[in-house]
């Protein structure tokens, strides 16, 4: 009786070892490609202070233009 208990545990725990490792190479490869995106989106991103600096810059044109815009068109009337 002992002879046949003692496979059938080895081999339990076996295919647990097997299972738990695929899992746990599954959740790591899921883990390095989370990361790779974390990565690339701060790559491509601007930080919020550079955004706010380049948006100040347009704006600063953009009234610039305007007030070209308005003596032109105060000059014609």
């Amino acid at each position: 009786m002992i002879e046949v208990i003692i496979p059938v545990v080895l081999a339990a725990i076996t295919g647990g070892s097997v299972m738990f490792t695929r899992i746990h190479n599954r959740i790591h490869d899921l883990d390095r490609r989370v990361d790779g995106v974390e990565l690339r989106v701060a790559e491509a991103y601007v930080s919020k202070t550079d955004f706010n600096n380049a948006l100040d810059r347009m704006e600063a044109h953009l009234v610039r233009i305007e007030g070209k815009m308005d003596q032109l068109v105060n000059k014609s009337c």
